[in-house]
């Protein structure tokens, strides 16, 4: 193309001088799309900024400041004594595949074969009792479970502490760690004993990228192909998929009004490898586990050698006295692998989480973090421990579990005008959902669906059980949306409901 052509399809751009974008970045989009969709193809000679400002209209600095930018990001090229050209490579073109390069679908042939662990993942997930990661696109709906108060969370503070961070220290925050930043392992040492009982020091603690990670070592390290373990039934579908994954022989053992069924485990299993408790606040019964189980629990585990791993997800938001000690507290001969996270009590993008193991099995945890993930990313553990050792993490917690309470309240006494007969929503001490009830004999597939269909999410119980057998229900989270919105989505599942 001639560089009188150019100039009259330039001459056509259109610059709006009232926009509060700058003139030099219109006229940069402008001639970006020009060049992307071949009105300027590659190889144009383009006219002199001097002539291009008099054809606009604008200063001649408007139009270097757009040309600079294009050359910097590799759209124009300048050949010397000849002038800028479009440039022949466009950066966007060695970003993508080729024309032709992916048409049609991938070829089929025989089935991959995969290592015995991918196909029992393959197979765990396929036989997953729930959902693992809530789907949300935007502001969840009215019930999604699993989900806190974003909105309530304090953005503008942990912005400055990333930033904070990230001038201090921009350097070492981009570069490997031997280990996980040393701050926030204290950090959380320091709030696990007297928020949480749990005994421990920092060289214990080992912070992974989210509790599946922590679940993953967990079965890395301590199971082989085959060995027996105790599960929870109902119970968290991620520690399920995981222990099942790594090839244990999984054992589900019915929950009532204490907790776990220790003397049905010891019946049925009395040598299992492991067991996997979540006493504080049982997924996603929301019963807590008696002192009484968690003695027998423990002598268990001490008289055969075998491991606890207690799963603490929620324990913060008790709405009814103080907060339960962990049954790790009560440990005396090194059983118990201890498992927080953040993603309830910060946000879920966050992907920290921690581990607390017996001094023994310090070494051959963190050689497995190390083969598998080495680090979670420095940038947001700096900022994490700030944020704890700021006291901040503290006001937090005390502002969610107001807040909580108040949705809880608000969805129990909604339920109670509008679900009479067709759903029973008691109240709980503790959590971020509360269980639905549905009268005996009700389907909670069906009654699931019919709620999705009315803009309500509410997840069946029967999905989260193995083998027992249970009265229909629904889960209904409340912790990620406000009083207005519990009231419209109890509504939305009255109607779902009343449908025959």
């Amino acid at each position: 193309m001639t560089t009188r052509k150019a100039v009259a399809i330039l001459a056509t751009l259109a610059l709006d001088p009232t926009s509060t974008t700058l003139l030099y970045h219109q006229l940069y989009k402008s001639l970006q799309q020009a060049i992307l969709t071949g009105r300027l193809p590659s190889g144009t000679r383009l006219p002199s900024t001097r002539l291009l400002a008099a054809e606009l209209g604008v200063s001649r600095n408007t139009v270097m400041n757009a040309f600079d930018q294009l050359w910097s990001e590799g759209y124009l090229e300048a050949r010397h004594g000849s002038g800028t050209f479009v440039a022949r490579a466009l950066p966007d073109d060695l970003l993508t595949l080729t024309p032709g390069a992916a048409q049609g679908p991938a070829p089929v042939g025989k089935r991959a074969d995969v290592s015995q662990y991918g196909a029992r993942l393959l197979s765990a997930v396929g036989r997953m009792p729930g959902p693992l990661v809530p789907q949300v696109r935007g502001k969840p709906r009215p019930f999604r479970q699993g989900v806190p108060a974003l909105d309530a969370f304090p953005h503008a503070l942990w912005g400055r502490l990333l930033a904070r961070c990230w001038r201090r220290s921009s350097d070492e925050l981009l570069n490997y760690a031997d280990d996980s930043q040393q701050a926030l392992r204290e950090a959380i040492a320091a709030y696990l004993g007297p928020g949480r009982g749990v005994r421990c020091t920092a060289e214990q603690v080992i912070v992974v990228a989210g509790s599946q990670q922590g679940l993953d070592l967990v079965a890395r390290v301590l199971l082989d192909p085959g060995d027996p373990i105790w599960i929870e039934d109902p119970c968290y579908p991620g520690a399920y998929g995981a222990l099942l994954g790594a090839g244990a022989s999984v054992v589900p053992l019915s929950v009532d009004g204490e907790g776990l069924d220790v003397a049905a485990g010891v019946t049925r299993c009395p040598q299992a490898r492991l067991a996997f408790v979540t006493p504080s606040h049982q997924f996603p019964l929301g019963v807590t586990m008696s002192l009484r189980r968690r003695l027998e629990l423990l002598a268990w585990a001490g008289r055969t050698g075998s491991w606890i791993v207690e799963d603490d997800y929620d324990s913060e938001y008790r709405y009814t006295g103080r907060p339960l000690a962990a049954l790790q507290g009560l440990d005396r001969e090194g059983r118990v692998i201890y498992l927080g996270t953040f993603s309830k009590v910060m946000f879920p993008a966050l992907r920290l989480a921690y581990l607390v193991v017996p001094p023994d099995l310090v070494g051959p945890f963190y050689a497995a973090r190390l083969f598998a993930a080495q680090h979670p990313p420095l940038l947001e553990q700096a900022a994490l421990a700030e944020f704890i050792a700021g006291g901040h993490f503290a006001r937090h917690v005390r502002r969610m579990r107001a807040l909580y309470a108040g949705r809880q309240a608000a969805l129990v006494a909604a339920a109670r005008r509008q679900l009479a007969g067709l759903l029973d929503v008691p109240p709980a001490e503790a959590g971020m959902h509360l269980l639905g009830w549905l009268p005996e004999g009700a389907d909670d597939h069906v009654a699931s669906q019919r709620a999705a269909a009315h803009g309500v999410d509410a997840f069946p119980l029967s999905t989260y059980c193995l083998e027992t057998t249970r009265r229909g229900a629904l889960l209904l989270g409340y912790a990620a949306v406000n009083e207005q919105e519990i009231e419209e989505g109890v509504s939305r599942l009255a109607r779902a409901l009343e449908r025959r």
